[in-house]
């Protein structure tokens, strides 16, 4: 799977691009279905208005938010998709970054960190998983906690859950 990542108003000193790959490549070992060589993703890392503007075009949710995922197939297209032909846009992802600064802090985990599951979890619904109900959660949670532990990311649902 390919990425199209585009980074405007995160923090300098990190390497937002390289996070963003190494969390495809552990959301792929829990989600084989995001192998596929043919498909690609768009990356965008922005600033909370650019969300709110996303977020109340395409949700009718005037508000900033961490992190939003826009599939562009369901989970039987994409599991149907055959791995020979051109290439499949799955769909785009949109980070937050003054949303995301400020759940790092209040959860006391390095930004880089927070970001990591926000990637994974964008990914998964990109690959038809969701959270509609409480057996969706829990097993979503499961993936984005596998995956996560493959970064050496500490379980971010130990905590609370939402």
């Amino acid at each position: 799977m390919q990425l199209d990542i585009d980074v405007e108003g995160w923090p300098t000193g990190t390497d937002w691009a390289d996070l963003a790959w190494r969390a495809l490549e552990v959301a792929q070992e829990v989600e084989p279905l995001l192998r596929n060589e043919r498909l690609s993703a768009s990356l965008l890392y922005t600033v909370d208005e650019e969300v709110r503007t996303l977020n109340r075009e395409w949700r009718v949710k005037d508000r900033p938010t961490n992190v939003l995922s826009f599939p562009m197939m369901s989970r039987a297209e994409l599991a149907a998709l055959s791995p020979d032909g051109g290439p499949e846009l799955l769909g785009d992802i949109a980070l937050a970054a003054e949303t995301c600064a400020r759940e790092a802090a209040e959860k006391g985990v390095p930004l880089e960190h927070h970001a990591a599951h926000l990637l994974v979890h964008g990914l998964l619904h990109l690959a038809g998983h969701d959270h509609a109900d409480d057996a969706q959660a829990a097993a979503m949670e499961q993936l984005e906690v596998k995956a996560l532990a493959k970064l050496g990311i500490a379980d971010p649902y130990q905590e609370q859950h939402h």
